[in-house]
């Protein structure tokens, strides 16, 4: 049987990156087969590209670049991880996927969403979450969990609120016109509250495929 492509989105600080790694744990314990991975990242060229697009002293770099180089990253993550774990049954739980470049360069950075969607396709080689779990939270509240944190912002963290807000109002646009694919959390409850939900909520869905 094909695996199952589980992906964590939401904007930054959100919690996702934690929650992601919480259902690992869980599953694993469950001796359920699953790796982890993040976006981007996740093969050797992925993370040098990941490394380029969150340094800060590369403020200047071009929409159109940040958007073919998250692109590049994803398709070689993808055709080096994805596509053989789903192929070997595994479960592949993702810290990011092509929803977060809908999200953050489509409507964040304003770049026509067609060409986004066309080009999110073209590099995944058409391969889909079958489960998108979206923290959702306020931006302000994500300031806030920011400020309480390290001080350490990498290039995209530091963008200003407007841009964070048409990023949550993306991921929730996307999230109603696929709302058999998404579960939208509220991000502001407990770590252990999401979790749970997010493990009900995967289970069910697991059984739909048996």
């Amino acid at each position: 049987m094909r695996g199952l492509l589980v992906t964590f989105e939401g904007i930054d600080f959100s919690g996702k990156s934690l929650q992601a790694g919480l259902l690992r744990t869980r599953l694993t314990k469950e001796h359920r087969p699953a790796i982890l991975l993040r976006e981007p990242g996740g093969t050797e060229i992925s993370e040098k590209i990941r490394r380029i697009l969150l340094d800060k002293e590369n403020y200047h770099m071009t929409a159109q670049a940040e958007l073919l180089l998250y692109s590049a990253a994803r398709s070689q993550m993808v055709s080096e991880q994805i596509i053989p774990n789903l192929e070997q049954g595994k479960i592949v739980i993702c810290d990011r996927y092509y929803d977060s470049t809908t999200a953050y360069q489509g409507y964040g950075r304003e770049i026509d969403l067609d060409f986004v969607t066309k080009l999110n396709k073209f590099v995944t080689y058409a391969v889909k979450p079958d489960l998108t779990f979206l923290l959702d939270l306020d931006p302000e509240v994500a300031q806030t969990r920011s400020e309480a944190g390290s001080g350490q912002f990498d290039r995209l963290e530091q963008e200003n609120l407007d841009f964070h807000r048409r990023v949550r109002q993306g991921y929730l646009e996307l999230a109603a016109a696929e709302s058999d694919r998404f579960v939208v959390l509220d991000a502001s409850l407990s770590p252990e509250t999401i979790q749970q939900e997010i493990y009900e909520r995967f289970k069910t869905k697991m059984a739909t495929l048996l």
